[in-house]
């Protein structure tokens, strides 16, 4: 195929010059994306066209469709008409772990899961059949099973189940997200300094983390469910990120006692850079790739975390969708309205597995004695 037709064909087709280069895992994830949302505007044109004047979340979902019709075609047609990026080969480390994750086509599955459950999350409200809360006659459609309007059946109140998958999959993995993000930015913070300074400082900063490891998580999300009569989104997310980070900090002490004594470590003391400075600028950049996979893995904890609590009745007040309430729901229902619980425990299952395989094939492409 020539260079010319290469061009054309990403200009019509963005990522079908990558799938026949044997590129499926780029490549499949921009023409997909391309196809889906262009079939959403053309379904949905009057809901996206809307979305620009109603409230926020049916603004991201439209600027979302934008974002992806612009960045699957963009990114096809530069890396199509740009031969020696595409046939170049990195020599950094970051270039290996790349080459060596492509590489492994179960974990690139499920990257490619984990990117589309999230898009699918921020366009929820225009591709949604029904409102989360809304509820269909209790006479007519009540516990009705998959199948005609309701594609996914509807609960004991007469509410459309795969419209409360798709709102509960924005909180499941909200909470994931910030809540993650929060426990990394301590944990590797904490780690770093903990590993490099050593002694006292160490001593004091992992017998803190000891603490914090001891203290059973439920216990307190009960306690402050009850001081301040509240489940809301905002404590849950930072009840779970701040107790999340001891794991993040010890495996981060662990590469910066190895790191510490390097001989670039050694050059920047001897040049009289500041601790501060060698931290932020030279240790932390080189444990990223551990932190990278103990965030990839802990997202789909903290999803699971975030269900069990959801089922226990602390997570978020109905009539309010996440994944564990609904599975909750369904529990008393599971012999005549097995699909109220099912389906929500298979997206539960879905993304946590996707971010698993994603995580473990990081950990391999990130780690050079694992790489084939």
């Amino acid at each position: 195929m020539t260079d010319r037709r290469r061009v054309i064909l990403s200009a019509l087709l963005p990522g079908f010059p990558q799938l026949a280069a044997g590129r499926w895992g780029g490549g499949g994830l921009s023409l997909t994306v391309w196809l889906a949302f262009v079939g959403l505007l053309l379904t949905r044109w009057a809901r996206f066209a809307a979305g620009w004047g109603g409230p926020l979340d049916h603004k991201i979902a439209s600027l979302t469709v934008v974002a992806g019709l612009i960045g699957a075609w963009g990114w096809s047609l530069y890396d199509v008409s740009n031969p020696g990026g595409v046939k170049q080969s990195g020599v950094s480390q970051w270039s290996l772990a790349a080459r060596a994750f492509r590489k492994n086509r179960i974990a690139v599955a499920g990257v490619l899961v984990v990117v589309w459950v999230y898009l699918i999350a921020l366009v929820t409200p225009l591709i949604a059949p029904h409102d989360p809360a809304a509820q269909a006659s209790l006479l007519t459609a009540r516990m009705v099973g998959p199948g005609g309007e309701f594609v996914l059946g509807t609960d004991d109140l007469a509410r459309d189940v795969l419209s409360r998958i798709l709102y509960g999959a924005r909180i499941s993995l909200s909470i994931g997200f910030v809540a993650v993000g929060i426990s990394v930015t301590i944990g590797t913070l904490v780690g770093a300094v903990s590993g490099y300074l050593g002694g006292w400082v160490d001593t004091v900063l992992m017998r803190f983390v000891d603490m914090v490891i001891s203290f059973p998580r439920l216990v307190l999300l009960i306690s402050l469910s009850a001081l301040f009569d509240t489940n809301s989104i905002l404590m849950i997310t930072v009840v779970l990120g701040f107790t999340q980070w001891p794991g993040t900090a010890r495996v981060v002490r662990g590469d910066v006692l190895s790191l510490r004594e390097r001989e670039f470590i050694e050059a920047s003391r001897a040049l009289g850079f500041s601790r501060r400075r060698i931290i932020l600028r030279h240790v932390i950049p080189n444990v990223l790739s551990s932190v990278i996979v103990v965030a990839t893995l802990a997202i789909g904890n903290v999803i699971v975390l975030e269900a069990g609590l959801s089922f226990l009745g602390l997570g978020l007040l109905p009539p309010t969708p996440s994944w564990g309430s609904m599975v909750a729901g369904g529990r008393d229902q599971l012999l005549g309205a097995w699909w109220m619980s099912t389906f929500p425990g298979l997206a539960i299952v879905l993304t946590v597995v996707a971010f698993n395989l994603a995580g473990e094939g990081l950990r391999d492409a990130l780690d050079p004695r694992l790489r084939t």
